[in-house]
């Protein structure tokens, strides 16, 4: 939900409450006023009926509603003594409505020549159905015409007034750390925006700044490291062929070799891997990956023909893909080369290309590998010294830096699947 309706919905449901509120409270103080002005009215109406009676006795003769808006009957001083005035809410049949209509009600008493009478009182009053119905619909109109209101508001007005911020989000969402370009922000006059621009400017650079450092360092560092490698192999090579070595010190000069070119490899490939998820491997193309498969089944042939592994490549339709072509080897030869190296004498390797998917199934060891530890860095298959741990961490920062999706299963056999 975007900000602005979510303001919105919430001034909605508070505008809501409140109005709700506020008719209670309103029809309750305007009955309260309807009823004051109509005591107040039938009050006035009794003072004048006892003051005609005075004058005209046969007003005390109207002992029904017929003929006007009172009655009177004459009672006993015992009925009289314990009477007040009392107002009453009731019904009466009126004629023009055809129905039973509500009318307010003065019963009162009062004394003329020593004799007591009881007099009523009526006038008609609102009902109060109609004034519900009437106040419902009039605040549901105001309702409608607030929510309206603050509708065009939020789409014009504040709208407009939020534009600098929306467009920040446009800039940051489009903002590469490998292909920076400058942020251009729109100026505003709110406090609050003017902050806002500044503090993302300052948190952009800031990680361009980081990553621009932590790129060269890695470059820098690989290569001072590659350059002192190669010199102490070189130099391990020629001592190896000299003539005065014994066997136990050129064992020893062997298994230091064996370390300085794991240790080139690891440096080799934990620069591979900085640069995959630093994404500096920008030219991209349409790659066909079963070109590519028949390619690395070619290269590794030999292996292959030695281990009398058989492979079986299914191609089920044309898989193309559009990433970088040096990613693209990678990627697959890290998968082939682990069902190549962890598979037994003899066993298989089987192949299936989709339009958008590759399953490589292999035997190996007969038990699944740990899900949780597979993709991470320097978590090994087996204990082989010639791996660094890291072909499948590769495998899977390709994968993310391109939104593929990998898996691995056993079912007697282990599956790994690519879906593009």
């Amino acid at each position: 939900m975007k900000l602005l309706n979510y303001t919105t919905s919430y001034f909605a449901g508070i505008l809501l409450l409140i109005i709700t509120v506020w008719a209670g409270l309103f029809y309750y103080n305007m009955l309260d006023e309807i009823y004051d002005s109509m005591d107040d009215g039938l009050e006035n109406q009794k003072l004048l009926v006892m003051q005609k009676a005075s004058q005209n006795p046969q007003v005390l003769q109207q002992s029904n509603f017929d003929e006007g808006y009172y009655k009177i009957r004459e009672i006993s001083f015992e009925q009289a003594k314990h009477q007040r005035d009392l107002y009453l809410d009731t019904l009466m049949y009126m004629q023009n409505e055809e129905d039973f209509e509500p009318v307010r009600l003065l019963k009162t008493v009062f004394r003329q020549d020593n004799k007591y009478y009881e007099m009523r009182v009526i006038t008609s009053m609102v009902e109060e159905d109609d004034l519900m119905e009437d106040l419902f619909f009039s605040l549901l109109w105001l309702y409608v015409g607030l929510i309206g209101s603050i509708l065009i508001l939020n789409n014009y007005l504040l709208k407009r007034t939020w534009q600098p911020f929306y467009y920040l989000l446009e800039r940051l969402q489009q903002f590469k750390l490998e292909n920076y370009k400058p942020l251009t922000l729109k100026k505003t006059p709110i406090d609050e925006f003017q902050l806002l621009n500044q503090t993302a400017e300052k948190l952009v650079q800031s990680n361009l700044e980081a990553y621009n450092s932590q790129k060269n360092f890695i470059q820098n560092a690989s290569h001072e490291l590659q350059t002192p490698l190669a010199i102490s192999l070189n130099k391990l090579e020629l001592l190896l062929e000299s003539n005065n070595l014994t066997e136990d010190q050129l064992n020893q000069i062997a298994g230091v070799m064996q370390h300085l070119e794991r240790l080139t490899r690891l440096n080799k490939s934990l620069l591979l891997l900085s640069k995959i998820e630093n994404k500096q491997f920008e030219p991209e193309e349409k790659i066909n990956l079963n070109q590519l498969l028949k390619k690395l089944i070619e290269d590794f042939a030999g292996q292959i023909e030695y281990k009398e592994i058989t492979v079986n490549l299914e191609a089920m339709a044309t898989c193309e893909q559009t990433l970088n072509p040096d990613l693209a080897t990678i990627l697959l030869l890290n998968l082939f080369k682990n069902a190549t190296i962890h598979n037994y004498p003899g066993g298989f390797i089987h192949i299936q290309v989709n339009e958008n998917s590759i399953v490589i199934e292999n035997s190996g060891k007969a038990e699944a590998l740990d899900n949780k530890q597979l993709f991470t860095r320097f978590s090994k298959i087996n204990s082989s010294s010639s791996s660094n741990g890291l072909g499948l961490a590769i495998v899977k920062a390709i994968a993310d830096v391109y939104h593929f999706r990998i898996s691995y299963s056993y079912e007697q056999k282990h599956v790994w699947s690519i879906y593009f």
